[in-house]
């Protein structure tokens, strides 16, 4: 993991498409502003393991179902 300090106003690039811009900095939260293509999904951290543990339990649940109805 790289780890960068940067100030209010100040930008980090990914790539040639992802600028990361910080915004504000108020104690230890920081708002970063992002600006990249369409096309990349950015998503919170907690949303996507939200997302993750919600789609393994929709699979199992399938799966319950798929056995019920071979027995």
């Amino acid at each position: 993991m790289l780890v960068l300090s940067r100030k209010a106003g100040e930008t980090i690039y990914i790539g040639e498409d992802i600028e990361i811009v910080i915004s504000e900095v108020k104690g230890e939260q920081a708002k970063i502003g992002i600006r990249a293509p369409r096309n990349i999904d950015i998503i919170r951290g907690e949303l996507r393991q939200d997302v993750s543990v919600s789609n393994t339990e929709a699979v199992i649940t399938s799966l319950d179902i798929f056995k019920k109805t071979k027995e």
